[in-house]
């Protein structure tokens, strides 16, 4: 298990870019919460945020959940990622994700995410992704 505290160190010194928008919120029993801020970059016309932005958010949470799970895993990979898109994300709000890891293996971890935009209730979308693990020496 790592921290929010250790998490934040280890992004801060590996991969600094993931935390230039992102705020990780809480560090959960198998999961991860966190807020990102939405701003031009992100929007796309119709004023709503992409696709690949919310994407890129609900990689990122279950990478999160991942380590404050299982420690700071540096090489666990992306190996597959599903997304349903249910409504448009307000481009004024920022985005919360809310992960959950769903079964924990040996080589392999699959989580959910539930994608909200600011603090709407009802959910933008929702990811099933899951993550390889590297091998033990």
């Amino acid at each position: 298990m790592a921290s929010k505290q250790e998490i934040i160190e280890f992004l801060a010194q590996e991969f600094p870019q993931a935390l230039r928008k992102c705020t990780i919120e809480a560090i959960t029993d198998k999961g991860a919460e966190l807020l990102y801020q939405v701003d031009q970059d992100d929007l796309r016309p119709g004023q709503t945020v992409s696709g690949p932005t919310l994407m890129l958010v609900a990689d990122f949470v279950l990478y999160v959940a991942i380590m404050g799970h299982m420690g700071l895993v540096a090489m666990a990979v992306t190996t597959n990622m599903t997304i349903n898109f249910f409504r448009k994300p307000k481009a004024d709000q920022n985005i919360r994700a809310v992960c959950k890891l769903i079964k924990v293996g040996k080589t392999l971890v699959t989580g959910e995410v539930w994608i909200y935009s600011g603090e709407e209730e009802e959910p933008v979308a929702h990811v099933i992704g899951t993550y390889a693990l590297p091998n033990k020496p």
